[in-house]
């Protein structure tokens, strides 16, 4: 007979039945909130149970609780709620089962069950997803390590790029037989090759890194290797490498190669060397061999084909041939395509025909400064990481960096890919009937600053519209797929960002990339402001009372000098409001901006509510168990400020289990806030909040002095 905990853990020779004991790892692409929301709502279900469980948080202060080799070695079961990647190798033979973080938070009880029957992990392998138990519909394995690949490689554009661009401007000339020159032993000669490097390495770490998400450490390797393999041409006849598309192409045979060859059934002698030295060996050499052999001879041929069809079109009428050439310099961004179209124009400079360098030049930087345009007109449709990863797209397509767009292309291929090629093709139609000539064999603005373009005026129309046309195509396209999606793509309110977990994020559950994630360093959630009716609480002019502080001003002390103040001094009395007035979130977020705003904190009210509200367009705060936590990291604060109140109606804030927010805490961060002590407060207040006492307490305060007292529970 079994206990209600569960089946004794089997191998175990006592009579006595032990209880079942389970571990559990949390972690969402922005490693803040949900994170702990769900390791609170796992550790809550397992107590209720009688069933011992340690969980382990991934958060962005770094993993806390970490189990140690006697926690694994005892557990019977793994629970992994997590919306990015990981490391599953010490839970081999152990029970894993792995669903989103959202699913922690809303069905931690089922996991527990579906635990004791979860697939058993084996040795260099991969846990499957498992299907959400209540039908939600998780990212698949492919977009996750996308994301991942993505999410390594933007550094290396950024740095890259950035270096070959300062480089160019500040030691280059023009020079008709070499494009932009810079002499050979020169300081920024040395600029600029460091910044090859990072071009360099940039398709091999995007390949290796979405093999690695696939088929975890052995399949790194062979990943990066055909990764590399794909980017240099002349390795398979080619004049130019297969470039990014090469580099996907590589990472997911990688990955699943590997997947494939684990499955192989070999001596137990051999198990140990098979993931360090049997996989990747026998993997890399048959990926790099398949590339050379089979894929590398399409690509040769189909980039000779390309080069002597353009050159049967050059009687045709410019405006085709601009539109043909700028959509080919668009579609691959550096790969065989691209460099046909580039390759046929700088041929045809020595034979005294530049109008169609022309028409490539005005192509050439297109793709980057649309990417980049976007970033900026649709904000809320891109990550922190992203945004800024638009920035340098922006400064690299004034130097005909065309590779700048390629972290947007290789997260969004579908969106991305057909917006640039219409830029680029209006560029290049603009210019070719315009007459516009390029005498050098380079791109972008920094040709006709230097002086190397005929038709100046023309050419930078072509690039205007053209920029224009990406960046406005791209948004719309953009923002149909993320009104497909709609709420099934956000499983825990938290989006990944544009490669995975590699960057900042806008606030809590922002993309790093995509989330993430950069990894990533993630950014403290801030408040919104608020202008509504602005009626001052009763304790804003009431003098505080002399004499010993009350618990919550006793643990932390005043920044403000205004009542106690719990949270290290962010929240205060001036900041608490028993009852919100507000009936909607965006009322709500208002309300509770003009609460922040009595601090004296909020520089830019307006600024700082539509930061809120671009967070919550995002995925939603609210966080289940009638609690919403809207925040903002923007300089639209002076300074770290914490507001609470409570409504007893309820404010409908799409939480992840359907209650109306009663319990709303708002927190504001400026953009040079120190990370880590502001993502401690906000994983306390969540796990505290998970707390069913705690809440009741909070929810019975009479006053905002009863609250703080409450509050000031939080260690």
């Amino acid at each position: 007979m079994t206990s209600p905990a569960g089946p004794p853990p089997t191998g175990r020779g006592n009579t006595e039945q032990k209880p079942l004991r389970l571990l559990a790892v949390t972690a969402c692409p922005t490693g803040i909130a949900h994170t702990y929301m769900a390791a609170e709502k796992l550790a809550q279900a397992a107590a209720s149970r009688g069933i011992e469980m340690k969980v382990e948080t991934q958060g962005s202060i770094g993993a806390e609780n970490v189990f140690d080799d006697n926690d694994v070695s005892s557990a019977d079961g793994v629970i992994v709620a997590a919306d990015k990647d990981v490391d599953l190798s010490r839970f081999v033979g152990k029970r894993v089962l792995t669903v989103g973080v959202a699913e922690g938070i809303r069905h931690p009880e089922r996991l527990i069950e579906l635990v004791r029957s979860a697939p058993v992990h084996a040795p260099g392998g991969t846990t499957a997803p498992t299907a959400a138990p209540g039908g939600g519909k998780e990212r698949g394995v492919a977009y996750k390590a996308l994301m991942n690949g993505v999410s390594y490689m933007i550094p290396f554009v950024v740095v890259g790029g950035l270096l070959i661009a300062i480089s160019l401007s500040l030691g280059g000339h023009t020079d008709p037989s070499g494009g932009l020159v810079i002499p050979k032993d020169s300081f920024w000669m040395d600029v600029n090759n460091i910044g090859v490097i990072g071009f360099t390495l940039m398709v091999p770490i995007l390949s290796g890194y979405i093999a690695y998400a696939i088929g975890d450490r052995p399949a790194l390797v062979p990943g990066m290797i055909g990764g590399w393999i794909a980017n240099t041409g002349s390795l398979y006849d080619s004049k130019a490498g297969a470039g990014f598309i090469g580099a996907i192409v590589t990472g997911f045979l990688a990955g699943y190669l590997v997947l494939w060859i684990k499955k192989v059934r070999v001596p137990k002698f051999a198990r140990p060397i098979m993931p360090i030295i049997v996989i990747p060996i026998v993997a890399t050499t048959a990926l790099g061999l398949f590339f050379v052999y089979v894929i590398g001879k399409p690509i040769s041929w189909v980039f000779e084909h390309l080069t002597d069809w353009l050159s049967g079109m050059t009687g045709t009428s410019a405006i085709l041939l601009g539109a043909i050439l700028g959509l080919m310099i668009a579609f691959d961004m550096g790969g065989p395509v691209n460099k046909t179209a580039f390759l046929f124009g700088a041929g045809l400079i020595a034979t005294g025909n530049q109008t169609v360098m022309g028409m490539c030049a005005a192509a050439i930087p297109v793709m980057p400064l649309g990417q980049g345009l976007a970033t900026l007109i649709r904000k809320r449709l891109y990550t922190e990481q992203e945004r800024e990863t638009g920035l340098a797209s922006l400064f690299m397509g004034c130097f005909g960096i065309s590779e700048g767009a390629i972290p947007f292309a290789a997260a969004r291929p579908a969106q991305v890919i057909p917006a640039n090629m219409l830029g680029g093709a209006v560029a290049g139609a603009v210019a070719g009937v315009a007459g516009v000539e390029d005498a050098v064999p380079h791109g972008g603005p920094i040709v006709a600053v230097l002086g190397a373009v005929n038709g100046v005026p023309m050419f930078f129309v072509a690039v205007v519209i053209g920029t224009v046309v990406t960046a406005l195509t791209t948004v719309a396209l953009v923002d149909i797929g993320e009104r497909r999606r709609g709420l099934a793509s956000a499983p825990a309110a938290e989006p990944v960002l544009v490669g995975a977990g590699a960057g900042l994020g806008a606030g809590v559950g922002a993309p790093s990339g995509p989330e993430a994630g950069t990894p990533a360093a993630s950014a403290v959630p801030a408040p919104d402001t608020s202008s509504g009716e602005g009626t001052p609480d009763a304790d804003a002019d009431v003098p505080h009372q002399s004499g010993p502080k009350s618990g919550a001003a006793a643990a932390s002390g005043g920044s403000d000098g205004v009542g106690a103040e719990v949270l290290s001094g962010y929240l205060s009395e001036r900041t608490v409001k028993v009852e919100l007035d507000a009936r909607d979130k965006e009322s709500a977020i208002r309300e509770m901006a003009e609460l922040l705003a009595r601090t004296g904190k909020v520089v830019d009210a307006d600024e700082l509510v539509a930061t809120a509200l671009r967070r919550e367009a995002q995925g939603t705060t609210g966080l289940g168990e009638e609690i919403a936590i809207p925040h903002a990291k923007t300089d639209a604060v002076s300074a770290p400020v914490v507001g609470f109140a409570r409504s007893a109606e309820g404010v409908e804030w799409d939480s992840l289990d359907g209650t109306k927010a009663k319990l709303v805490f708002m927190i504001a961060v400026p953009e040079a806030a120190a990370g880590d002590e502001h993502l401690r407060i906000l994983a306390l207040l969540s796990r505290k909040l998970m707390d069913p006492g705690f809440r009741d307490r909070l929810s019975a305060a009479v006053d905002e002095a009863a609250v703080l007292d409450v509050l000031s529970e939080i260690r």
